[in-house]
């Protein structure tokens, strides 16, 4: 198995088929409809193929447009805004129901280690921009990752962070006391990469490595715009070596702890 650029949910690209059905039926140009619902024709037409979702106001404007007679207004009980982005969509339903997990970051604070505020800083700051609408819900189902921590049936998590990842320019004092927090949990283990220690595969990139219920082992690895989810031994192997590799060449627990509690006091 292996996941690429999965295609938006069904919902979105069915109602849009339904969108570009009554346009064309009624004879009314993308243009024409644009024009009179005050969007531009290139979002129309995201819209129509599926990969954009389309808008409330759009399906109660083109209904009245269209003369759909309500068949396109009863879309909206059906459409909802995806949590996570279609790339991560796969990964985040096998991370939910995960027995272990283990993640290198090279640059950025793992989502199940963030702040709020961290968390907040990035997804507000996306580019291209995201609406005010989609940033909150990113938000906060990156917030609600964090129970996978404290779940009753306890997750074995393991963290590697380079040490560049402590130092970004939105890892505050309260981001790291969290990341310190997170370390004393029985189920949690969080190891520092100094530049110190180094190896040329700390700079690769990150990784995830997790197992689920039915000891399915899958790699994951994400991209600005492509990511990939794969179960592939090969894969997984490699990714296993790496990173188990980076874990003995790490600062242990202990000492990744007195490097954070460091860094928090030159804050």
């Amino acid at each position: 198995m292996s996941v690429q650029n999965p295609q938006p949910p069904g919902t979105w690209r069915y109602c849009g088929n339904q969108l570009l059905r009554w346009r064309t039926q009624s004879g009314m140009s993308r243009e024409e409809l644009a024009a009179a619902t005050n969007y531009a024709a290139a979002t129309i037409k995201a819209m129509e193929q599926g990969v954009r979702m389309p808008t409330p106001r759009l399906l109660d404007q083109a209904d009245d447009l269209l003369q759909a007679n309500g068949k396109l207004s009863a879309a909206k009980d059906y459409l909802k805004r995806e949590k996570f982005p279609a790339r991560a969509q796969d990964f985040m339903d096998r991370e939910a129901e995960a027995i272990s997990l283990w993640s290198y970051e090279v640059a950025l604070i793992p989502g199940l280690l963030q702040t709020e505020a961290y968390a907040r800083a990035l997804i507000g700051n996306h580019c291209p921009p995201l609406d005010d609408e989609t940033v909150e819900e990113r938000v906060r189902a990156r917030l609600e990752r964090h129970s996978l921590l404290t779940r009753k049936s306890p997750v074995a998590l393991s963290f590697v962070l380079y040490e560049a990842v402590l130092r970004g320019p939105h890892a505050d004092k309260q981001q790291l006391l969290n990341i310190l927090a997170a370390g004393r949990l029985g189920n949690v283990s969080v190891q520092v990469l100094p530049f110190s220690r180094a190896v040329p595969a700390a700079l690769l990139g990150p990784m995830v490595l997790l197992e689920t219920r039915d000891h399915e082992r899958l790699a994951f690895t994400e991209g600005p715009s492509v990511s990939q989810l794969t179960d592939d031994p090969d894969v997984v192997s490699s990714h296993t070596e790496r990173l188990s590799m980076l874990r003995a060449v790490a600062l242990s627990p202990t000492e990744s702890a007195r490097f954070i509690e460091r860094m928090v006091e030159e804050l």
